[in-house]
């Protein structure tokens, strides 16, 4: 198997050095930035390791500590822990909303970045304290929403922003 090919084999593997179960791949390999072992966790149809990190040493000092099932276990959940991370990052840095007050209330404005290679763009919305949808514009995906911009264009009367 090639390093780049991800990994999709649901039987189960338990060897000193490969350890499969319940969608994850913990490998131990040598540690290029260093003279120990690393392990690298990698979920089922993922071309890249979710973690990578440091191995312990065996007792001979020279070879990698065998992976068990409890190791096992503490590496899926920080790999899985990782990539949850990773998901909100993203959809924090796609989804943004700030609510502020206008002259009939509480508004909330919602920046939704659509990123598109070809023709990246955002969806700017206005909801009210109920739910209801005020106003809602296309805008470049470069707007910038902030407590004063929101308030800018709810003062405003919600007109298509520049």
């Amino acid at each position: 198997m090639r390093m780049d090919e991800p990994i999709i084999d649901s039987e189960a593997i338990h060897e000193p050095r490969l350890w499969r179960d319940d969608g994850w791949t913990a490998r131990v390999v040598e540690n290029d930035d260093d003279e120990g072992w690393a392990v690298e966790m990698i979920k089922d149809g993922e071309p890249e390791p979710a973690l990578v990190g440091p191995w312990t040493m065996g007792r001979d000092k020279k070879n990698p500590k065998p992976l068990d099932g409890a190791a096992f276990i503490a590496l899926v959940k920080t790999a899985a822990e990782v990539l949850r991370r990773h998901e909100q990052q993203a959809h924090a840095a796609l989804h943004r909303s700030v609510t502020v007050e206008g002259a009939s209330g509480r508004v909330t404005v919602r920046l939704d970045i659509v990123a598109d290679d070809d023709d990246p763009f955002a969806t700017l919305t206005a909801v009210d304290a109920v739910g209801d949808e005020i106003a809602r514009f296309k805008v470049d995906a470069r707007y910038r929403l902030d407590a004063k911009s929101a308030s800018a264009w709810v003062d405003g009367g919600f007109q298509r922003p520049e």
